[in-house]
């Protein structure tokens, strides 16, 4: 009997000096387990990070951190147990739903928008993840984002409408009819719910302004072609949800600087949920934080949710995020061409659950590096800026994209519950359930 006993022990000593599926396994600074759990390989990333992945070890050259390019991960489609660091709690995630350590009370939904099921192909999947608010829009000191709920209601199809109808903080609820020619950039008021209805209704021409304002809901518009600035600029504004919309300009043939961004959040924004979104034929998409010198104001805000976006045909930060906490799951990319995502001056993003397709240089970078085809109008070399972290969450598919984390950092969990596709279902769920004319209002 002792002698079992003495066994059991040594088999529990030996699994626990095994690091689990999709851990970390090494790297400088790395004092955890180095050898991967049966049918795991731990694999080199970078000269901070290597990871437990399914099979052998893919080929890899070892470079320089400086480098931008690095190893492709591998593909995995299987749900997992993932143990966050030495001093975070353990988060179990499966098939369908994770859940943080953090226990976050059950809210109701924000508004009373329904679902409407549609799919590209009879065979594709309906959305396993809810259209229902979920990230930090939902999860906040200040309460869920519920918009103009119980406020006036408004239908306008006209650029004189529209402006008058969305400016002050009082609650309501706007529709849009059409597509409205915006001749200058429309600020939005706190308290708003901006609905488009059907498939073809949003603006055109000017972008919209979220400036020092909050609880804001922008849902089903198709919003494009705003030359020389943001889509969708939000400026000392919290509480926001950005979702089911469509975003898009004339496409790369420009350059990065003839369009600006599509959604750029900046000067301490907070508590933003940005979801199941097509963005498109665009250079820039989502800029976080406005500039690496701002580190006083933005350091400790700019926590976003980007979930369940589906991005094609696309140059740069999806997103690139300076100072905040970015979580980034779920989430399709498809010729995402240059830059994906992008951590960057001291920036934490958490990377779970994604898929990339098609032409994609690199998935995901903590180098500080702001690559030529960024901005070109700052240097031909780029532009340095510090490193920023990164933590993997659920297995993410990075197709043949290369992908760069030189720290590892300490947003290892989210601090609330959600729905997570399983990787094997992203592409599908993404496609079928992203953009305008999903949901009905």
């Amino acid at each position: 009997m002792k002698g079992a006993v003495l066994v059991a022990a040594g088999l529990a000593s030996l699994a626990a000096a095994q690091q689990t599926a999709y851990g970390q396994c090494g790297g400088q600074g790395w004092t955890g387990p180095t050898v991967c759990v049966s049918g795991y390989t731990c694999t080199f990333s970078n000269d901070v990070y290597s990871q437990c992945l399914p099979g052998a070890a893919a080929a890899t050259t070892k470079t320089s951190s400086t480098k931008t390019t690095k190893t492709t991960t591998s593909k995995t489609t299987t749900s997992k147990t993932t143990k966050s660091s030495t001093t975070k709690p353990t988060t179990t995630k499966t098939s369908t739903t994770k859940t943080s350590s953090k226990t976050t009370t059950t809210q109701p939904p924000p508004t009373t928008l329904t679902t409407v099921t549609t799919t590209t192909s009879p065979s594709a999947p309906p959305p396993s993840g809810s259209f229902t608010l979920e990230g930090y829009a939902r999860n906040n000191p200040s309460g869920t984002v519920t918009g103009g709920t119980g406020g006036s209601t408004t239908t306008v199809s006209s650029y004189a409408a529209f402006t008058s109808a969305v400016k002050g903080n009082n609650a309501k609820v706007v529709y849009v009819s059409g597509i409205i020619t915006l001749t200058s950039k429309v600020k939005i008021g706190s308290n708003t719910s901006l609905l488009g209805l059907g498939s073809n209704s949003g603006v055109t021409g000017k972008g919209l302004s979220l400036s020092s304002v909050e609880n804001i809901i922008i849902r089903n518009m198709k919003i494009s072609e705003v030359k020389g600035d943001d889509l969708i600029t939000l400026s000392e504004s919290t509480r926001v949800w950005i979702d089911h919309n469509e975003l898009f300009s004339g496409g790369l043939t420009n350059g990065p600087d003839y369009y600006d961004g599509q959604i750029d959040i900046t000067h301490a924004s907070d508590y933003i949920t940005v979801s199941w979104n097509y963005f498109h034929d665009h250079w820039k998409s989502s800029l976080v934080g406005n500039s690496d010198s701002n580190r006083a104001e933005d350091l400790g805000h700019l926590h976003i949710t980007y979930h369940h976006n589906y991005w094609r045909n696309m140059g740069t930060r999806g997103p690139a995020g300076r100072f905040g906490h970015q979580h980034v799951y779920n989430n399709l990319y498809e010729d995402y061409r240059y830059q994906a995502i992008h951590s960057r001056s001291d920036n934490q993003v958490l990377v779970e659950g994604n898929v990339f397709r098609g032409d994609t240089r690199e998935a995901l970078s903590t180098y500080g590096l702001v690559i030529p085809e960024d901005s070109p109008n700052t240097c031909t070399c780029g532009d340095q800026e510090l490193n920023g972290y990164a933590n993997l969450g659920a297995a993410n598919d990075w197709g043949t994209a290369s992908v760069n984390i030189t720290r590892v950092g300490s947003f290892t969990a989210a601090e609330y519950s959600y729905n997570l596709t399983p990787l094997a279902s992203v592409e599908a769920v993404v496609k079928a359930g992203a953009g305008v004319g999903k949901v009905a209002v």
